[in-house]
């Protein structure tokens, strides 16, 4: 029976599909090491990576009989992708089940940066501070603002469906322009790059993590944008420079930001820790139980679609 080894426990029922097909290695709990990996991965012709563990070339070198990765997760920037391609190894990932949490999450954090949730829940527990005046604790609606989106993919397309019935007006920037019909559906127009970060109110990082997206905001970019302008992270970490983002958001360059994600996660800049300027989570974009069993089933559907000669399965190598 062909072996498929899987990184990381998720639900004990989560690949129980697979098992008819699969002799199916999962750890007991939590994740198996970089050494487990590479000692059980040697005769399994499949490797169930999850998004949060890094394959990199020693683990897929010692796959000797590995012919795919399926990956759990939207991004897989965590495989080494370039080796991956040298061994002819199949990638494919889980993009479906991710896309509404994660614009939800976007769309949720404007919230909260816009009206000032955190601070104003801290106030209301200390009494002696709380000010309940009619012209106190004053903050902004999201109506009329503009939304910049970098990346108006399954994500950004979702997240633009939110800031529409919110009243915003939707701007955006990709790598390809969409078709005049979506344009229309969102009302959203496109822009250069750096027009974008100037007109935004609200500036959403919806992009994959790649070498040209690699710290594509950082100092310079910030000082194109409206001093009043937020920027919302939740991608992936490196594709803003973290450092430089903290001493803009403490210099107050641009209003405050929001992120989900961090560049060197699960490690955050301590400068950005100290500041009251920026919502942190802790990576909970697809943190749902609806969107963790349905990227269970995905991955595995992505692998026995494989085996089964399947054209449509989610391939990004």
């Amino acid at each position: 029976m062909k072996k498929i080894l899987v990184t990381t426990k998720v639900y004990s029922d989560s690949f129980d599909i697979l098992k008819d097909d699969f002799e199916v290695i999962v750890p007991q709990k939590g994740n198996f090491s970089k050494e487990e990996m590479i000692d059980r991965i040697a005769d399994c012709e499949v490797l169930l990576s999850i998004f949060t563990v890094k394959i990199d070339r020693d683990i897929i070198a010692a796959g000797k009989s590995l012919k795919m990765i399926s990956n759990y997760g939207a991004g897989y920037n965590n495989i080494d992708m370039e080796y991956a391609a040298e061994r002819g190894i199949v990638v494919t990932n889980t993009p479906d089940p991710v896309t509404e949490p994660t614009a939800e999450l976007a769309f949720v954090m404007m919230h909260v940066l816009c009206r000032r949730i955190i601070q104003r829940d801290r106030e209301a527990r200390h009494p002696e501070i709380t000010k309940w005046g009619l012209m106190d604790n004053l903050t902004s609606t999201l109506t009329g603002k503009t939304l910049g989106i970098i990346g108006f993919g399954r994500i950004g397309k979702s997240l633009a469906r939110r800031a529409v019935a919110a009243g915003m007006n939707i701007i955006y920037y990709s790598r390809h322009q969409a078709d005049a019909e979506t344009e229309k559906l969102f009302g959203a127009t496109y822009h250069t790059f750096d027009d974008v970060l100037a007109m935004s109110d609200y500036l959403s990082l919806n992009t994959p993590l790649t070498t040209d997206t690699h710290h594509l905001i950082g100092k310079a970019e910030i000082m194109k944008m409206k001093h009043t302008a937020y920027i919302i992270n939740t991608s992936r970490g490196a594709v803003i420079n973290e450092h430089e983002l903290a001493e803009a958001l403490r210099d107050n360059i641009i209003a405050g930001a929001a992120l989900d994600v961090y560049e060197y996660e699960p490690v955050i800049d301590p400068l950005l820790l100290s500041l009251d300027n920026v919502v942190l989570m802790p990576h909970i974009g697809t943190a749902t139980f609806e969107t963790r069993r349905e990227s269970a089933t995905m991955a595995s559907m992505n692998i026995l679609g494989y085996y089964a000669g399947n054209t449509n399965i989610h391939r990004v190598l």
